[in-house]
């Protein structure tokens, strides 16, 4: 038997010295691995948050990593300047609104002026016993004059609402007897037209909103039926689910040319009998619902069209106060 000489013995030892770093090394480049994974997963799921916080709460606060990853670093750093892209678009827009808003309020002040002395005209000639051919006239002028004033109110109302931060005069009051004034309110002109008004559903209904702000919005439901409606008129007030329900709907002459998905959109005049209006009505009513935290809505059935509008009931809106 061959004895294994000094040699031998120390290329055993120094080998298995190198076995043992060897694996030792490999332990701790896979822990360190494993370790940078885990962060690079956390910074990962930062990020999500981050971008879902900021989609949420539509802020422009930018993402931010603290691991000093070259791929991660990247992404942040294009994710922010795709943000800061989004950012500078949005500024834009919202200086072209503010200016829109401007433009629309001052065209509004200025046709209020001759529209006055038109009017104001019209006065002194119905006082100087004009004839009958005359008088003929006049009614014509005057019904055209008096279009020319709601359209210049529309605009005016519109551009107030979206600038406008008042606060809102929080009130409990029954949104079924409002319902019923402003129609009542409006029988000469739904007489004129031959439409009654038939009455479906209607309990006593108790809200608690901006009482100002809720009689324009019934208002200008009511006015949108007397222009657009071909028949009689359907109003039901309820309640259901904690918000008051105001729902009037009216028979139209032609109802493909109405895409009820569209008819709160400004300046929108779907169907032919709209094309004299500013399409701001619905525009209106479904600005001042919101700012009260309710919605508006529009369904087609059939020939008939019918326009909801939900405002919290006194149970959720007294928190609001």
């Amino acid at each position: 038997m061959q004895i294994p000489g000094f040699c031998d013995l120390c290329f055993i030892s120094i080998g298995g010295i190198t076995m043992k770093y060897t694996v030792a090394l490999l332990c701790l480049m896979l822990f360190v691995t494993v370790a940078l994974l885990i962060h690079i997963k956390r910074e990962l799921r930062l990020l999500s948050e981050q971008l879902k916080k900021r989609l949420r709460d539509g802020s422009r606060n930018y993402v931010h990593v603290t691991l000093l990853d070259h791929s991660v670093s990247r992404l942040a750093s294009d994710m922010n300047k795709c943000f800061v892209q989004d950012d500078q678009v949005k500024q834009t827009l919202e200086q072209e609104e503010k200016q829109f808003r401007e433009t629309i309020a001052n065209i509004s002040h200025d046709l209020r002026t001759p529209l006055t002395s038109i009017k104001g005209y019209l006065q002194l000639l119905e006082k100087e016993n004009p004839s009958e051919l005359q008088k003929s006239r006049m009614t014509v002028i005057k019904k055209h004059a008096d279009e020319l004033g709601d359209l210049i109110e529309h605009f005016f109302e519109y551009s107030y609402l979206l600038s406008n931060d008042a606060e809102l005069n929080y009130e409990r009051f029954c949104l079924t007897d409002e319902t019923a004034e402003c129609i009542a309110a409006a029988a000469m002109q739904l007489e004129e037209k031959g439409f009654d008004v038939i009455i479906g559903e209607f309990g006593r209904v108790m809200v608690t909103a901006d009482r100002e702000k809720t009689v324009r919005i019934i208002q200008n439901l009511v006015r949108n039926c007397i222009h657009h409606s071909v028949g009689d008129i359907t109003v039901n007030v309820t309640e259901s689910d904690g918000m008051a329900k105001l729902t009037i709907s009216n028979p139209v002459k032609d109802p493909s040319d109405i895409q009820p998905e569209k008819l709160f959109d400004r300046f929108y005049t779907g169907d032919k009998s709209r094309r004299k209006s500013t399409g701001l009505g619905l525009s209106i009513i479904k600005l001042l619902s919101e700012q009260m935290h309710g919605y508006a809505q529009a369904a087609l059935d059939g020939n008939r069209l019918s326009i909801t509008v939900e405002l919290p009931s006194n149970a959720q809106s007294d928190s609001l106060m």
